[in-house]
């Protein structure tokens, strides 16, 4: 293909190149050999996708095409990258950790064969900050993933990588997950969309406990019916995961597609929880009360989630000592900083301390939906700053406020992960400085079709659809 091809290739929608795939207009290779010649133009200024796979993933685009046109499943041959703390078959996963920086797994993480089975060509590993701990993603493997807006700003993370790739034209779609806001932060700062689905929504392999839900993995792409295809790509039950849930009936590209306008919506600037930045606030309230142009009523407010900081601790501390425990007593030397101060949090836990935050989120989650029963759709920011300066590791402060820990600033996320509902982040707007700013948009447990409707309708409004790709900007 000639270069102006090989440009708009980079510039079309994965619902168009899935099309294209479907009639043969172009072929997976085709697409492979778009995706390598723009990693060697753009990536080593962004440090987006630092490991590479594409004769594993040539040999398997060759085998789909053996297939015929319109039966090589919803991806039709899509490459995708995926979150380096997930196993594939044959290709280096790191973790982001010099623990494992030589690992090469035997065998990929169910969710990987899962979108294999559905026509999806993997292609590379996605960066991502040791173990994803920490919302900056950098690491002493690959080192620091740069903002493509502007070289010298941060990501975001865990799924920094993915939203780096995605908006910096090496990715059409990602895989990403979220905890404490990895698919929702990242993709903020990136100018992208990201989202967490609800729990057991997508299917991946139990590891450390067989109802760990804290975190999830989910999808993330440029544009909300882009997102939904990959959803449908993802989701669907299997035996391995005991929580996954079955695909629902309907897809979800229809329900981004459907129209389908919320009632009545509700904003709060900060959940009653965290300091925003007020420049933050003022361009997701602006974007938030463009909805009553579909004539939805909005409103602010939210939920009680007053628990919210002292239940995420205790139960993000526990996830990290029942996952890295073995780690800490036998590779200390090779953990970071934060790691090692998550893990010890964990193990100093007392039952009453666990009993504690169950309580607690139980609590919330019972007021969450109460609230939904009342309003269709939450909004707030999806981070509470614009995009800071790279080297820095976390936000300490913000609106004069400083906080205790290095998650903390979070808040605005990890409240919506403890309740349990998906939740996108969309882009809304730029700084004065041209820096991307995200909308999170919640709904509640179960309810992405009424997510991805909503979404759909606003992105409309907004104008900013294809904002995305660009080239990587200079530091300014």
């Amino acid at each position: 293909m000639d270069l102006a091809s090989n440009q708009g290739l980079v510039r079309a929608t994965a619902c168009a190149l899935v099309d294209k795939l479907n009639s043969g207009e172009v072929t997976p290779l085709d697409l492979l050999d778009v995706l390598e010649q723009r990693i060697a133009e753009v990536d080593g200024k962004v440090n987006a996708l630092p490991t590479l796979c594409f004769d594993r993933a040539r040999s398997h685009a060759t085998s789909l095409m053996q297939k015929p046109l319109g039966e090589r499943g919803l991806l039709a041959g899509l490459p995708v990258p995926i979150k380096d703390l997930t196993d594939v078959a044959g290709v280096l996963t790191t973790q982001g950790s010099p623990i494992y920086r030589d690992t090469i797994p035997a065998r990929s993480d169910l969710l990987v064969e899962h979108l294999e089975s559905n026509g999806g060509v993997i292609y590379a590993k996605s960066n991502t900050p040791e173990f994803g701990a920490g919302a900056n993603t950098f690491n002493e493997v690959f080192g620091a993933t740069r903002n493509p807006w502007d070289l010298a700003r941060s990501a975001a993370g865990s799924s920094g990588g993915a939203a780096a790739a995605l908006a910096s034209g090496t990715a059409w779609l990602a895989h990403g997950s979220d905890m404490g806001g990895s698919l929702r932060n990242p993709a903020s700062f990136c100018g992208v969309v990201g989202l967490r689905p609800s729990i057991g929504r997508v299917a991946h392999s139990p590891k450390f406990k067989i109802d760990r839900n804290l975190g999830v993995q989910g999808p993330m792409a440029r544009n909300v019916e882009d997102l939904a295809l990959l959803l449908d790509a993802m989701c669907g039950e299997h035996p391995a995961d005991l929580l996954s849930l079955p695909s629902p009936p309907a897809s979800f590209l229809s329900a981004a597609r459907s129209g389908g306008r919320p009632r009545r919506v509700a904003y709060s600037p900060d959940l009653g929880i965290t300091p925003v930045d007020p420049e933050v606030v003022a361009i997701t309230r602006k974007a938030a009360f463009r909805f009553a142009e579909a004539g939805a009523i909005v409103e602010e407010a939210h939920p009680d989630l007053r628990e919210a900081h002292e239940c995420f601790h205790v139960l993000r501390a526990f996830d990290f000592a029942i996952s890295k425990a073995a780690l800490l007593r036998d590779k200390r030397d090779q953990l970071k900083p934060e790691v090692i101060w998550n893990i010890e949090e964990g193990l100093k836990l007392t039952v009453e301390q666990l009993e504690r935050a169950e309580a607690q989120r139980v609590a919330m989650a019972a007021r969450a939906l109460e609230f939904f029963a009342s309003y269709d759709l939450l909004l707030a920011p999806a981070t509470i700053v614009a995009p800071f300066p790279v080297e820095h590791r976390y936000v300490a402060e913000c609106a004069g406020r400083k906080f205790d820990n290095y998650v903390e600033w979070l808040a605005i996320v990890y409240a919506i992960t403890l309740v349990c509902c998906p939740a996108l982040s969309l882009p809304c707007g730029f700084t004065a400085s041209g820096l991307p700013v995200g909308l999170q948009i919640v709904a509640p447990p179960r309810g992405e079709a009424r997510l991805l409707a909503g979404a759909g309708v606003l992105e409309d409004i907004l104008g900013l659809r294809g904002t995305t790709p660009i080239d990587p900007r200079p530091a300014r």
